[in-house]
């Protein structure tokens, strides 16, 4: 499975660990052994298993996010339009599996492609859309999806 279905498997969303935690919110920065990710320059993660000692204990209750990516950045990996998670009227937006965690929306693509047999490499591009705008080429791997949408995976 590519890196982008993966990427959250090892991280917690940093608002959901400061909000239980009652820290202020740049307090990672001071974390020297704790990684962090930033997406869409709006999400801060930081990664499991490395929060310092004394806030260890938090962990346990913290939400899993393996598999999920918050919809404004899955949405720009995917070359899709937002609205496609945001509205239940979208034609794919049952196709999806959702997560509100401090009211920021995921969506669980990890799922999506497994349950489509989509393959991605980690350097490939993705393109979800209507099958007439998508365009294809030698180096790449067209997937049907229903109500004339298709992703295509170019490596």
């Amino acid at each position: 499975m590519s890196h982008l279905p993966n990427t959250l498997n090892s991280f917690w969303l940093w608002r959901e660990v400061s909000s239980k935690l009652g820290v202020s919110n740049p307090a990672y920065k001071y974390w020297k052994n704790t990684p962090n990710l930033k997406l869409n320059n709006k999400y801060v993660f930081v990664q499991k298993n490395t929060l310092p000692q004394k806030h260890q204990h938090i962990e346990e209750i913290l939400t899993d996010l393996s598999g999920y990516l918050p919809i404004k950045f899955a949405s720009d990996q995917l070359h899709v339009n937002e609205h496609l998670f945001s509205y239940d009227k979208m034609k794919l937006y049952r196709e999806f599996e959702y997560k509100f965690v401090e009211d920021i929306k995921f969506v669980n693509i990890k799922k999506f492609f497994r349950e489509n047999g989509i393959k991605v490499s980690k350097n490939s591009m993705i393109h979800l859309a209507k099958i007439k705008d998508l365009e294809l080429s030698a180096d790449s791997t067209f997937y049907n999806l229903k109500n004339d949408y298709g992703i295509v995976v170019y490596n």
